[in-house]
């Protein structure tokens, strides 16, 4: 036995208490020689007697008088986390973790979480920012419950990705620039620009944009944050290519707005296990689902 079992620490703790054998395998509904068993088997895992056996009945050991002690805490502790996820179960709660890039978190999320928390209080949301990449990452490895990542992404075994929306790519440029009505790669390469960090899926969309028309411009920076982006732009710094998200504020009024030509879209998707672990997780898609069809 490698590990320390808790009904073997369980077996323990009625012998202790009863002060017999006989006693702990009537109240634990076990045979006798089970009991024995149990108790031998801590005995060998711990390499010490826990117990003294006399016919006046059973004592604990120096050893099982300290093991009994932590033992009945730990089992306590045991009984209560197993009680906690029941009552979360039986009322759909539970914790949902959920990843996504800084600007979905800004603009796009807020609605849907706002909808959630007031149809399932209960539902406990932890929100990560983090790339298309790391989200695929920490889903597989089961320490994300749903990621909102860019669009395309490749097939992976046990995750599922749905298309959820799709949102045009804008140019956003200092006013004082006085910027064309549509803006182009050869207009655009001509001036500094501020670029989305390279490891992001909207930063090779960009970089393909421009090479469509035969420029391969480098930034002045690259950043992964978008309001900072804006920050910069709005500072004069330079230009940014950034999703403009349904729901966002107007920018500052030192940007100027413009659509590409050609135009570029930036999609996103919804991805998580094939078979969802619990209730809440699948509460959680369905209230982002809506959100994509205009009901949330």
């Amino acid at each position: 036995m490698r590990e320390i079992n808790l009904d073997r620490l369980r077996t323990l703790l009625a012998v202790a208490d009863l002060g017999s054998f006989a006693a702990a395998a009537k109240a634990l509904h076990l045979a006798p020689p089970t009991v024995t068993l149990h108790v031998a088997q801590l005995e060998a895992r711990l390499g010490t007697r826990l117990l003294h056996r006399a016919p006046a009945g059973v004592t604990t050991t120096s050893a099982g008088a300290l093991l009994v002690d932590k033992a009945r805490r730990l089992l306590a502790e045991a009984d209560d986390l197993l009680q906690t996820v029941q009552r979360q179960v039986a009322a759909r709660g539970g914790r949902v973790r959920l990843g996504a890039s800084t600007g979905a978190l800004a603009h796009l999320l807020p609605q849907a979480l706002e909808t959630l928390a007031a149809r399932h209080p209960e539902i406990d949301v932890q929100v990560a920012v983090l790339t298309s990449e790391e989200a695929l990452a920490r889903l597989a490895a089961g320490s994300l419950d749903i990621g909102i990542v860019a669009l395309p992404q490749p097939v992976l075994r046990g995750l599922r990705v749905q298309p959820w929306r799709q949102d045009p790519v804008l140019a956003f440029i200092p006013a004082a620039w006085k910027p064309p009505r549509h803006v182009t790669p050869g207009w655009l390469a001509a001036r500094p620009l501020i670029a989305n960090d390279r490891g992001t899926r909207l930063s090779r969309q960009t970089a393909e944009w421009f090479a469509a028309g035969g420029e391969r411009p480098e930034p002045r920076i690259e950043l992964n944050y978008n309001d900072a982006m804006k920050s910069l732009v709005a500072a004069g710094y330079g230009a940014a290519l950034l999703p403009h998200e349904a729901g966002a504020p107007a920018p500052d009024p030192r940007i100027s707005t413009r659509a590409l030509r050609p135009a570029l879209s930036r999609a996103l998707g919804i991805a998580h296990r094939t078979r969802p672990d619990d209730e809440a997780t699948q509460v959680t898609l369905r209230a982002l689902l809506e959100m994509k069809e205009g009901r949330a």
